[in-house]
């Protein structure tokens, strides 16, 4: 079988998959993919470390800026989504690059997982949105850990929608999502695909996020998390789920304190990253990058990245024998 070639560059947030990614996409005649669950909204552009046009070198890129923040997201779209730009890609004879730290819509794609088994039931689901709204979201995730432990750990307490659709499945088929995700996740390969993993040591990576939120909030993060909040955006929205908007909102309907709210930023993404990291450890057949073996240095880190891109082509044919 022919598979189309795919690049991927994940890692945890911070960890500077922007940069290697446009300088790799330079390289080898890429498009950029972003597998970022944030910045596909418009508006929402310092608080997801957005790109910014004049920063892509060139390089053509998809799935930014498509969708208004009271707009839903979830991976089922992003798949889709994703789909149409790889064709629009292959066809302009460029190699798709997928970038982004959001290890399940990766997995998505280069498994082709099934999200149309019709599990649905929609009276339960109104039911578990009113008990989220009455006890919390942190409750609604402790029946998921009753239910369903592993799923509980891959999901965050924040992510409702996502706790409220694993609850769902098991209910409607009896099978745990967790399951149902494992056997998706071992189905073959759809892509002659190069899956890179950034990583930095833990110091390192913390220090950086730290440091990025500092940037974000000196760059005017509140302005824009204030404007959306203007605007009326639901913090029940997908989009105010995500870090930073979360807990801006929270010291915006008085919740906190902004010194406690910038401090739960810099905390919440550090438990982020950890387990970004644990989610790509559990990833087959990936090529770890630790960019503290090559010193941090791009270029080197570039060249390595090349080396290993040997034998990817557009013909979907590997030269690699």
């Amino acid at each position: 079988m022919n598979r189309k070639p795919l690049i991927i560059i994940a890692g945890p947030t911070a960890v500077g998959k922007t940069e290697i990614s446009i300088n790799l996409a330079r390289a080898v005649s890429g498009e950029i993919i972003s597998a970022d669950s944030v910045q596909v909204y418009k508006g929402m552009d310092i608080g997801s470390a957005k790109i910014k046009k004049e920063e892509m070198g060139g390089v053509p890129h998809h799935l930014i800026d498509i969708l208004e923040p009271e707009d839903d997201f979830n991976v089922a779209l992003f798949k889709e989504l994703v789909i149409k730009a790889l064709d629009e890609i292959y066809s302009r004879g460029h190699i798709p690059i997928l970038v982004g730290g959001t290890g399940f819509y990766i997995q998505a794609v280069l498994k082709n997982v099934d999200f149309s088994d019709g599990a649905s039931d929609p009276e339960y689901r109104e039911e578990l949105e009113k008990f989220a709204s009455q006890k919390g979201a942190g409750a609604l995730h402790e029946y998921l850990k009753e239910v369903d432990p592993e799923a509980a750990e891959a999901i965050p307490s924040g992510n409702v929608k996502r706790v409220i659709r694993a609850l769902e499945y098991f209910k409607v088929t009896g099978e745990k999502i967790s399951v149902h995700n494992e056997r998706e996740k071992n189905k073959e390969p759809e892509f002659d695909q190069r899956f890179f993993v950034l990583n930095d040591e833990r110091e390192v990576l913390y220090k950086r996020i730290d440091e990025r939120v500092d940037k974000m909030m000196d760059a005017g993060l509140l302005l824009e998390v204030k404007s959306l909040f203007e605007k009326k955006v639901p913090r029940e929205a997908v989009s105010m789920q995500s870090l930073g908007y979360r807990q801006l909102y929270e010291y915006l309907y008085g919740e906190c304190s902004l010194e406690e709210a910038i401090y739960q930023i810099k905390l919440q993404t550090r438990h982020f990253a950890k387990r970004q990291i644990t989610w790509f450890k559990r990833e087959k057949d990936v090529i770890w990058v630790n960019k503290n073996e090559f010193g941090r240095d791009e270029r080197k880190i570039l060249a390595f990245m090349l080396s290993k891109c040997d034998g990817i082509n557009i013909d979907g044919e590997n030269d690699e024998q």
